[in-house]
């Protein structure tokens, strides 16, 4: 999602100042709905939203209008609708990448770097640890499902106090529901406990989800920093953009140009925080 008002609700500034600027890069590039998000809570769960309200900005409080903007969240009264928001399809988003470097001209090679070259940029994620001595990793753990039954146009975050959940709609019928955040190195599977929070979530969001097929279990580890901000680093003439933690398409436009004004310009943006050369 490209969501820097919701997500600043528990980020630094920079998540949400560098984030604004993600909608437009990424439409430049592949798919993008600009249909905004709406964030709801439980009626018991209702100062859970009026504190999500008073730590970020961007939104309108709506009411009656839930219904005519998501008329299948057929159990909450009262949301948040942070209008400029938006959201794509990651998956379609890497291949158009991948095919627009292509088209002008870049050519991919699945091998070591060789050892000559005037610039290497290294965005290995956990892979670069050896180096990136603070790096860690976060679990995340997410379902993809298919429910014709229910339709959501834009994605939908349920405040919960124990697992917050998002849905993010795919298309016909299919849906993107994450994502955990567990302090925790094991990416081999998800924990019983997790599925059954993200499908319970899913189905208090809407009891139709209670026939959802499950098309695919997602787990893996988000690379992080101590403060969960991405950052340049040049060691021994090597770039290393990392740190991308849970904002992997929200600031990687942003994280992109810092590592190009640097290797190109020898600028140093704020997202430089060590150069060695």
């Amino acid at each position: 999602m490209l969501a820097p008002w919701c997500e600043y609700e528990n980020a630094e500034e920079p998540v949400l100042r560098l984030g604004q600027q993600a909608a437009a890069w990424w439409q430049e590039r592949t798919a993008v709905e600009r249909r905004g998000t709406l964030v709801v809570a439980a009626r018991r769960d209702l100062p859970d939203l009026r504190r999500f309200a008073r730590r970020t900005e961007g939104f309108r409080e709506v009411g009656a209008e839930l219904a005519s903007l998501e008329p299948d969240l057929h159990g909450f009264s009262r949301g948040l609708f942070f209008e400029d928001e938006a959201h794509l399809d990651p998956r379609k988003a890497l291949a158009d990448l991948h095919a627009g470097l292509v088209a002008r001209g870049v050519r991919f090679h699945h091998t070591e770097a060789p050892a000559n070259l005037p610039n290497v940029i290294d965005c290995r994620g956990l892979g670069a640890r050896d180096t990136l001595r603070d790096l860690r990793g976060v679990k995340g753990e997410m379902l993809v499902i298919r429910c014709p039954d229910v339709t959501l146009t834009r994605p939908v975050r349920l405040l919960h106090p124990r697992i917050p959940l998002y849905i993010v709609p795919r298309g016909n019928g299919v849906y993107m529901l994450g994502a955990t955040m567990i302090e925790s190195e094991d990416r081999r599977r998800i924990t019983a406990r997790s599925m059954l929070e993200l499908l319970s979530a899913a189905y208090a969001l809407s009891p139709a989800f209670g026939e959802a097929e499950i098309l695919e279990v997602g787990v893996d580890l988000r690379p992080a920093f101590p403060n969960n901000l991405p950052r340049i680093r040049r060691i021994g003439g090597r770039i290393y953009a990392n740190g991308l933690y849970r904002y992997g398409y929200l600031l990687a436009p942003a994280l992109a140009r810092g590592v190009a004004d640097l290797a190109l310009h020898n600028i140093r943006t704020e997202m430089v925080d060590e150069d060695r050369d």
